[in-house]
């Protein structure tokens, strides 16, 4: 392939190959020719190339090239004479024209034809006008061979044609009407590829030709209704484009062609009068071939009623959004006459395809080309068009007297225009959502009242679509929903005495209770109470009049139905008298049912059969929404009333003989009720029926009882969805699925419609649809007996099977006999439906895992099937593989699927019709499908010879599309064992792709699909060099040839095998030319096109974000549909086009994705984006008045518009974005926004801080905060929470974000407006609960965040939380209810969690230190400052009303958390804040609550120091015995005081409340969900460690100290789950306070016992004992161990030998993080205060552990570091060494010996680690072990002196510190002696100065020589001559000479001279001073000594005169420094923490 990539063809190479490889390896050099030209520029094209290049590629033309070959090579010869030179263009056009002219007509010349017709357009559209000269006698030329080709020659001519009127615009008017006269005959052309190559031609002819809308507008219009006719899809795109474009263009022509030509412009009337024929008439007339009159007889032609449908769309969209919702009333009243014509509604089903026609035009009109304020006006018109059709209905049926026909049929007619009409209005009001909310609350408008008239209509249709519409408007607005019901009950209630009435409010009633589940807010459980009683009295009252019985059993049992969809909370209340009611209307038994049918008359049965069929239909809906009530006993129950309907079933066909065929629909109801219960019950509990049940769905889809030739509609969901090729249900992936459905060939397909079953009013909606629509009863019971046989087959004992398989063949060979009438077309439907039964149960085998039985059966099955794959109806044929495919996977058996293989591959070899040919090569798919790789790997060799060979058949498209389809599929299942065959399968597909003509579009979407098959089964090999690389670029060229296919679904599977390639080669695909193409699909009218395009971005953007973004915005450049904003840009503004769900979805996560990887980076652009986009709120929100004054205005300035029409609506509104974004956008743009914030705290902490500011997010704030306010306070709930969201997120983020002009303040200050005027609306009357509650979590934030200094400027948010506390204290039921009681609970919770968190943050102490008064420049005095406690004062007026809450609420939590045992417990009437019936939905809310407001209570106690000042009785109510109960059953332990609360002494009642604390915190903290959020546990640790804070609660629980070491144990529990430090650090935090607690206890009793002076040993008191045993589960001290233990393993792993040990740790210490050293200081610290609890003999139990494990820290944790800081470890190390040295407990006589070995090792320890032979890669920290000796040394002197070991150790260390380089060691060395040598005790101290001392004079002396340059080493030396003071101090008399003989010396060696103190260094003279003024002092101490050494020395005299005169002569200092004191009587040792 490389050899192709030269820019002359290189021909040896192309000699040297095979024939079969050439056309791929021209083609390769024809691409990289076209990248080439692409780049190149006029300059480097050099005449000769040129002209050998013109050479190669005209003789490629006599070559026959293959279609794509001839594409690109048209393209190539364009584009380069469009950039070198054009001399000799005309000859190669002369050349071409030559060709065309040939007269050979064989098929081998027929490619060269083609190509020579290719390059003239090529050469027109790239030159246009430079080849005018030459154009008619081409165009001639082609219009002449035009008539002689075929079809292949037409289309392409046709194209031609295209691009020679597009290159020549108006240049070729002298041969338009030639080309429209040629081209005008071929719209009604047999192939269909001719039909739109025309209508793309005439499409651009018309741009220019005025002729084509305005003379002869009639005659297109005519031609393209012709040409719709027998139309496949493709046709019906085209044609529709080309007559919605003329009639748009005859409307509103161009600016350009109407100043040209004087014309008369067509009327709006006109033109849709012409639009309207081809709607109601539909096509010819007479030309109606036998299929036709198949189809429901009437003269309307489906396929031109879709075509015109479509047509209408694209008018309305070519004349854009402006121009529709200026003409809106008049487009609107015109589409709803079509729906009222006679002509459209000529029997049912076709009066319902008209309907669908109709919404679809409305919905793709109105849905997507309006803005949301146009749409809320388009509602407005289609009111008042149904206000007056309802006006004109009510006339007629008042005037019903009068005997009006007319009258009759109009009120007919209308009920389709209310249809029409209601569906669009409701699918208006809930694309708004909550924006419609104007349309409601305006009264001029009258929404409301219009839709409820229409409840009386006559006709059941349009009640139920005026229901349907009541539902989606209170879905949109659900404080809407309760409203409605009562306004429905109530009507329901005072019209009883209308048929109408009872129907139409049941109806809404109905409608608007299945729409309750999209309304997270429910409704309250009241109305289900009063849905059921009016249901009964329905039921009851049916009987007394006989003209209302029907309606009223109807309308009881559908409201029965509905009342299931809420669920069990609801239904369960009601189950007993639902059960009753059910057993009440089937006769008890069989006498009964015998008896019945002698009785009554025709119209008492069909009353019967109705009620029976809603009875039914009521227990199917209980069974579908309510499965968690259908326990045993209740399937049971219902099982009688159900199997008395299967046996009334046998009587009905004789009652409906006696009482006439008019019942037949109401027993089809029946069935179809029964079958569809009996489908979602579990089939084993109807064992015993399964024999009649079977006979009777056999006969159900058998048609036995039928005439008609009902088909189901199944068949197509049960085929496997990738046969859609097969079976062309891609249309189903369409934008034009609704109304395309109607011509698919199953009977009524398409038709669903509401009043086809009532019951779909409020069952849920099928996804991807919008409105429900059933099909017909008849077709819906075959549905339903179908799907049944399929769950009921599996479970038949296999005696039965054979015979039902046998019972069918017997009826197929019966048939196959007898039905030969009527062309067979009844033996077709009976078997496409017992093909449907049939793969309906192998599907229900295979996923029961049951197989299908004996021999007999699968021969039965087999012949069945095998007859089957040779029937001429593909879609049979498809059934039949299916099947097929199925039975090998049930049977399972190696012989039987070579049996079936081998079956098909002998008829394979033999036959040659097409039909037997693609049955038989799709049966080897399927199998291979269902039994995969390895089960059929035996026939892989033959299957895929086959194929290949079958796949070349060029005569057959369809055998190829078939063979190639199965190909994949084989390719697809075989996976590695595939890679054989890859080779020669990928040469088959790249030959086939280049010779296949591309009108064969079937053909090139298995060719792709074969094409991503064999990516994926290559899969990562394809990165491979050398071999590989061929097959990979054969795939690209593959991917090429796709790509540039006209078909939509051909380009799908190229870009899906791009996407493979991408994800196994990345390297190899080229984005720069991937992505721009994408780009361009995106805008495609094509779905499934759109939808690959996503896709495929998706992947890409994970990825490489950036790289895609940027070979977007290329795009931009060339004016392609990307803006500035780039490709984000065009996918946020797709989210508001698109509806289908999965392409939504797709964006979002392109977006996503893009996000994640480009928003830190490119922050205002993104931030920009979403800013657009919610902008949009702020344009809504003004237009919330929407009558009123404007409409004088708005009236002049249309006068004024229609001048301006003309020259504004032309192609410059295009460019302009369609519509103002939608509110679900709005919504994921608010989302976008939090994930901006979140993304870049992640990324950077920088974003936050103004003063390193560059593109750092900081500096948006203003934006932020304006885009969450827009958000906040926008129409649409959604929107609202989503801003509030933000709004929360920024005040966290932001809160602490100082502002650097002002110090002292945040930036966040100055939104405070911004801020209050965002959450105050969510605190309105009529705002739903779920936005409250989360505005009060905003409001707590930003009370708590601490922004706001100004008391005053804080009311404004304080008030609103006041003003709802005063809503929750008003107690239950006191505002009218809307939403389900858990709501209001959910709202009361928020408001009592925010003032809990308030409370929280006002305890603790405010985060920033305010500006004092005093720098305070303005004179502001001092009242906007904040005193410490002044949010308490915000708090304190309410605590005492809040403290009564926030129990109540801990109180039902702690019911509601009891385990389900002791529900019984639960009082009956619920709690403070939920009611017994939302029990379940209250735990949640409950759940999000409770912890902060436990920590509150924990705060309010702790400040109230439990002395409550409520009375007792308040306090006492709050805490009643079941809670007691409950609690002491939480804590397995009896309660602590018998339960008489009102007689106990205050503290009890105290105790009772900490229980209750515990009570919540136990039951959490020991099972902490993993989903609770940290802060749950956070909270609750607080509130624990808040609580021990009292003096109360730590005597309770030292006092039992079980419950502590439950504590403990259960925070060890917590500990295992959760890690983060914060949490351990407050575990830590609470053990502690629980260690204290027992400390106090402990020592209060000791105090008593010396108090008493008992002979007991106060120190034996303590754990332990005297034996010293420990008891686990019983200790306190044990399980604080065990704990603390837990946590120093989890930071220093190499504590436990067992984990360092384990093969999997690693040895490589880590250095401590901050927070974790923080918790090792916690744990080391409580670990030293335990042995404090123990007795003398368990003290030495725990201390080795204790001793290990600290010594053990401060090895791992003493570091040295840069700034000699000491971690908190070490310091609590020492501290706790220091606390254990000098315990006084230990020290009885029987523990000495073992305590001073104790101390002697642990000292020999630290002295081991501290070796200095060993290398330590971290230096250790000589001073924090010296500190540690000198602890030992000071504090235990007693056990250590005479320990030759150990003294010379501690020497050792002490030496080599001295002689350390560092002087900080040495000054704190110096530090430590000085305390060794002062020591009380001589024997201690004694050695230490006779080893060390002359070491301190060496180096003291050496100073002189080594002056101090800097302060530490000035430092050492200062704390060393302290150290030689002490000494002298010491000594006695007698020797202080000499001890002076050393000190003074050195000092004076320390003086400086004058010349030199001048130069010298400031440490130089800081010295000098300081051993002057050492030497003035001691002089005076010891004069006599000192007299004696200074006459000694003379030469010292004079120095030190000298230095004292120079002091006397500055005078600077003289006084400055106060003597050090001479005798320490305290050590001097000055580290962080003093241990002394």
């Amino acid at each position: 392939m490389e050899l192709a990539h030269s820019l002359l063809l290189n021909e040896e190479a192309l000699a040297q190959i095979t024939e079969a490889k050439r056309p791929v390896f021209i083609f390769e050099w024809l691409r990289f020719l076209d990248k080439v030209l692409v780049a190149a520029n006029k300059v480097n094209k050099n005449y000769i190339e040129q002209m050998s290049l013109v050479e190669q590629l005209t003789g490629l033309i006599s070559s026959s090239p293959g279609p794509p070959t001839r594409k690109l090579l048209a393209k190539n010869l364009a584009a380069l004479y469009s950039i070198g030179d054009t001399f000799t263009v005309f000859q190669t056009l002369d050349k071409c024209n030559d060709i065309i002219k040939s007269k050979d007509d064989t098929a081998a010349y027929l490619p060269t034809k083609l190509a020579a017709v290719a390059c003239v357009g090529a050469f027109y559209e790239k030159m246009g006008r430079m080849l005018g000269s030459a154009f008619p006698e081409t165009v001639n030329n082609l219009l002449k061979s035009l008539k002689s080709a075929e079809s292949q020659g037409r289309s392409e001519i046709l194209m031609s044609l295209q691009k020679v009127l597009n290159g020549l615009g108006g240049a070729a008017a002298s041969c338009h009407r030639d080309i429209y006269k040629n081209a005008r005959s071929l719209l009604t052309d047999r192939s269909m590829a001719v039909r739109c190559a025309v209508a793309k031609c005439l499409l651009e002819l018309q741009n220019e030709a005025v002729f084509m809308w305005t003379a002869e507008l009639e005659n297109v219009a005519t031609l393209c209704f012709k040409a719709l006719e027998n139309s496949n899809y493709g046709v019906r795109v085209a044609v529709s484009k080309l007559l919605g474009t003329v009639m748009a263009t005859a409307l509103m022509p161009k600016q350009a062609t109407v100043m040209r030509q004087n014309v008369k412009r067509a009327t709006l009337e006109e033109v849709l009068e012409l639009m309207a024929t081809g709607f109601l008439r539909g096509g010819s007339g007479f030309l109606k071939s036998g299929g036709e009159m198949l189809k429901v007889g009437g003269s309307v032609n489906r396929e031109v009623r879709v075509g015109v449908t479509q047509a209408y769309v694209v008018f309305v969209t070519t004349l854009g959004g402006q121009w529709l919702e200026r003409n809106f009333a008049t487009f609107l009243s015109h589409v709803l006459d079509l729906v009222s014509h006679p002509r459209a509604t000529q029997t049912h089903v076709e009066a319902v395809y008209s309907r669908r026609c109709v919404s679809f035009i409305l919905r793709a009109t109105v849905g997507s080309l309006l803005g949301e304020k146009a749409q809320i006006a388009a509602a407005k018109d289609i009111c008042q068009a149904i206000g007056k059709q309802m006006k004109a209905v009510e006339a007629v049926v008042n005037d019903a007297n009068s005997e009006n026909k007319a009258g009759a049929a109009d009120v007919a007619a209308s009920q389709h225009v209310m249809v029409c009409a209601l569906q669009e209005l409701g699918s208006l009001v809930q694309s708004l959502n909550a924006t419609a909310s104007p349309l409601i609350q305006e009264p001029s408008i009258g929404l409301l009242e219009t839709v409820t008239s229409v409840l009386l209509h006559p006709s059941m249709a349009a009640r139920l679509a005026a229901a349907w519409c009541l539902r989606c408007v209170a879905v949109a607005l659900p404080f809407q929903l309760t409203p409605f019901l009562d306004r429905c009950a109530e009507r329901l209630n005072n019209l009883k005495t209308s048929p109408e009435a009872v129907s139409g409010y049941s109806f809404a009633m109905a409608a608007l209770l299945g729409g309750v589940h999209q309304c997270p807010l429910g409704i309250p459980h009241a109305k289900g109470k009063m849905v059921v009683s009016i249901a009964e009295d329905l039921l009851r009252t049916a009987a007394q009049n006989s003209r209302l019985s029907l309606q009223r059993t109807q309308a009881g049992w559908l409201l029965l139905g509905a009342l299931m969809t809420l669920g069990p909370s609801v239904v369960r209340y009601h189950l007993p008298k639902m059960l009753l009611l059910w057993r009440n209307v089937f006769p008890r038994s069989l006498k009964e049912l015998e008896a019945e049918k002698a009785r009554g008359d025709s119209f008492t049965w069909q009353v019967t059969l109705e009620g029976r069929a809603g009875a039914l239909c009521a227990m199917r809906s209980f069974v579908a929404h309510c499965p968690e009530l259908l326990t045993e006993d209740v399937i049971r129950k219902l099982m009688t009333p159900i199997e008395c309907a299967m046996t009334m079933m046998s009587h009905i066909p004789s009652v409906i003989k006696a009482h006439g065929a008019h019942l037949k629909a109401s027993a089809a109801m029946v069935r179809l009720r029964l079958y569809d219960i009996l489908a979602l019950l579990p089939p084993k509990t109807y064992e015993g029926s399964f024999n009649a049940l079977l006979r009777e769905l056999v006969a159900e889809f058998t048609l036995t009882d039928n005439s008609a030739n009902t088909t189901t509609s199944l068949l197509r969901s049960l085929c496997h969805y990738d046969d859609s090729v097969l079976l062309g249900s891609w249309l189903q992936e369409t934008d034009h699925k609704s109304i395309e459905d109607q011509l698919q060939p199953n009977s009524a397909s398409g038709s669903g419609a509401l009043e086809h079953d009532p019951s779909s009013i409020y069952l849920r909606i099928p996804a991807g649809e919008a409105v429900p629509g059933p099909l017909p009863l008849g077709v819906s019971v075959i549905d339903a007996s179908v799907a049944l046989f399929g769950v009921v087959f599996p479970h038949v004992s296999y005696k039965h099977r054979s015979v039902y398989i046998c019972v069918q063949l017997q009826m197929l060979d019966h048939f196959a006999e007898c039905v030969k009438q009527a062309k067979g077309v009844r033996q077709q439907a009976v078997q496409l439906n017992i093909f449907t039964a049939v793969l309906s149960a192998l599907k229900g085998l295979a996923e029961n895992k049951s197989t299908l039985g004996p021999e007999e059966v699968r021969k039965s099955a087999l012949t069945l099937v095998m007859g089957a794959l040779d029937n001429p109806n593909p879609i049979l044929r498809c059934a039949a593989g299916e099947a097929l495919g199925r039975m090998a996977q049930v049977v399972g058996e190696a012989t039987f699927i070579a049996r079936m293989a081998q079956y098909s591959f002998d008829k394979l070899k033999s036959a040659r019709d097409v039909v037997s040919r693609t049955g038989h090569s799709l049966a080897l798919g399927c199998l291979h499908r269902y039994v995969g790789g390895i089960g059929s790997g035996q026939h892989l060799k033959t299957s895929v010879s086959i194929l290949l060979a079958l796949a070349q058949d060029g005569t057959s498209p369809e055998v190829q599309t078939w063979s190639l389809h199965s190909l994949a599929l084989i390719v697809d299942s075989s996976g590695p064992m595939y890679r054989g065959y890859v080779e020669p399968t990928l040469s088959l597909v790249l030959t086939l792709l280049l010779t296949v003509p591309p009108s064969h579009t079937e053909v090139h979407q298995c060719l792709g699909r074969c094409l991503g098959a064999i990516i994926t089964t290559v899969g990562p090999e394809l990165q491979g060099q050398s071999t590989i690389s061929t097959i990979r670029s054969s795939c690209l060229v593959g991917c090429a040839i796709t790509q540039d296919h006209s078909d939509s679904l051909v380009q799908a599977a190229a870009i899906s095998c791009l996407q493979q390639l991408h994800m196994f080669a990345p390297r190899h695909v080229n984005l720069s030319s991937l992505v721009p193409s994408l780009c361009v699909h995106l805008c495609s009218s094509h779905l499934l096109l759109r939808r690959a395009a996503v896709a495929c971005l998706r992947q890409l953007a994970q990825r490489e974000a950036a790289e895609v973004c940027e070979y977007a915005m290329s795009l931009a450049k060339n004016g392609v549909n990307i803006t500035e904003t780039g490709l984000e840009g065009v996918l946020f503004g797709m989210l508001d086009r698109e509806t289908d769900r999965k392409l939504c979805s797709d964006i979002h996560d392109t977006l996503g994705h893009m996000l994640s990887s480009l928003a830190v980076e490119n922050l205002s652009h993104w931030l920009m984006l979403c800013k657009d986009v919610l902008a949009a709120s702020s344009d809504m929100s003004t237009a919330a008045p929407l009558g009123g004054g404007k409409d004088e205005e708005s009236e002049k300035k249309d006068e004024m518009d229609d001048d301006t029409m003309f020259t504004t609506l032309g192609e410059e509104d295009k460019t302009k974005p369609s519509v103002a974004p939608r509110w679900a956008t709005r919504v994921f743009a608010a989302d976008c926004l939090c994930r901006v914030i979140m993304l870049c705290e992640n990324a950077n902490k920088a974003h936050f801080d103004l003063a390193l500011a560059h593109d750092f997010l900081v500096l948006h704030l203003s934006d932020l905060i304006r885009m969450a306010f827009m958000a906040a306070t926008d129409h649409s709930n959604q929107l609202r929470m989503a801003g509030l969201q933000a709004l929360e997120d920024i005040i966290k983020k932001f809160a602490s974000v100082p502002e650097p002009e002002f110090p002292g303040h945040v930036i966040l200050e100055q939104y405070q407006a911004n801020v209050g005027a965002a959450l105050r609306p969510a605190f309105s009357q009529d705002t739903p609960s779920d936005i409250t509650a989360k505005a009060c979590q905003v409001c707590s934030a930003w009370i708590g965040s601490g922004v706001v200094s100004d008391l005053n400027d804080l009311r404004r948010v304080h008030n609103l939380l006041v003003s709802s506390l005063d809503k929750v204290q008003a107690g239950k039921g006191s505002s009218s209810q809307l939403y389900r009681e858990s709501a209001t609970t959910m709202e009361k919770l928020a408001v009592l969690k925010a003032w809990a968190e308030v409370s929280i943050f006002s305890e603790a102490k405010p985060k920033r230190v305010l500006k004092s008064t005093e720098e305070d420049e303005d004179d502001f005095g001092t009242v906007d400052e904040l005193p410490p406690d002044s949010l308490i004062t915000l708090v304190q007026p309410e605590l005492p009303s809040l403290s009564r809450l926030w129990l109540a609420a801990l109180k039902d939590y702690a019911l509601l958390t009891l385990p389900a045992e002791f529900a019984t417990q639960l009082p009956p009437d619920g709690g403070a804040f939920y009611t017994p019936e939302t029990i379940d939905t209250a735990r949640l809310h409950y759940r999000n609550s409770w912890a902060p407001i436990l920590h509150a209570v924990a705060l309010w106690l702790n400040s109230t120091g439990f002395n409550v000042s409520e009375s007792t009785e308040e306090t006492a109510a709050a805490m009643p015995n079941s809670q007691k109960r409950a609690t002491s059953i939480m804590l397995n332990q009896a309660p602590g005081t018998p339960p008489t609360t009102k007689s106990l002494p205050e503290l009890n009642k105290d105790r009772m409340h900490l229980i209750l604390g515990k009570s919540s915190e136990f039951s959490f903290l020991c099972s902490p969900r993993p989903e609770e959020p940290v802060e749950h546990v956070t909270s609750c640790l607080q509130a624990l460690h808040t609580l021990l804070d009292s003096p109360c609660a730590r005597i309770h629980i030292a006092e039992d100290q079980l419950l502590g070491v439950e504590l403990l144990s259960v925070l060890h529990r917590l500990l295992l789950t959760w890690d983060p430090t914060s949490v351990q650090l407050l575990v830590t935090g609470v053990v502690q306070q629980i260690v204290r607690a027992a400390q106090d206890y402990l020592q209060e009793k000791r105090n008593s016992l010396n108090d008493i002076g008992e002979k007991e040993n106060p120190l034996a008191l303590g754990e332990g004992g005297e034996s010293g045993g420990l008891v686990p589960g019983k200790s306190l001290v044990f399980a604080a161990m065990e704990l603390l233990m837990f946590i120093l393993v989890r930071h220093m792993p190499h504590l436990s030998s067992k984990v360092s040990d384990s093969p999997s740790h690693i040895a490589a210490k880590s250095h401590l993080s901050e927070e974790s050293a923080r918790l090792v200081a916690a744990t080391v610290t409580i670990l030293s205060d335990l042995p404090s609890l123990c007795s003398p003999a368990g003290c030495m139990t725990v201390l080795p552990t204790i001793l290990f494990l600290i010594t053990r820290v401060l090895k791992e944790t003493a570091v040295k570091s840069a700034d000699n800081q000491v971690p908190p470890p070490v310091s609590a190390a020492l501290q706790g060494i220091k606390t254990i040295v000098t315990l006084p407990t230990v020290k009885t006589d029987e523990t000495q010996n073992q305590w001073a070995s104790l101390i002697r090792s642990t000292l020999a320890s630290v002295l081991e680690y501290s070796q200095p032979g060993e290398t330590h890669h971290p230096v250790l920290d000589e001073v924090s072990v010296l500190t540690a000796i000198t602890l030992f040394l000071w504090s235990a002197s007693t056990e250590i002196i005479g320990v030759q070991s150990l003294q010379n150790g501690c020497i050792n260390r002490f030496r080599n510190a001295l002689n350390s380089s560092d002087p900080w060691v040495q000054a704190k060395c110096y530090q430590l002696l000085l305390s060794v040598f002062q020591h009380t005790n001589r024997a201690l101290s004694t050695p230490y100065i006779h080893s060390l001392a002359p070491i301190v004079v060496e180096k003291l002396k050496a100073v002189e020589r080594n002056r101090p340059t800097n302060n530490l080493e000035l430092l050492a030396v200062q704390e060393g001559i302290k150290v030689l003071e002490t000494l002298v101090a010491l000594g006695e008399e007698q020797n202080r000479v000499q001890l002076l003989a050393l000190l003074v010396p050195t000092l004076i060696s320390y003086l400086l001279n004058e010349n030199a103190f001048a130069s010298a260094s400031t440490a130089s003279k800081d010295l000098h001073e300081f051993a002057l003024q050492n030497l003035m002092h001691i002089g005076p101490l010891y004069p006599h000594a000192f007299k004696t050494v200074m006459g000694a020395a003379p030469e010292l005299k004079t120095r030190l005169e000298t230095a004292v005169r120079a002091s006397q002569a500055s005078k600077a200092k003289a006084a400055a420094r106060q003597p050090p004191p001479t005798v320490h009587s305290t050590p001097t040792i000055k580290l962080k923490t003093s241990f002394f």
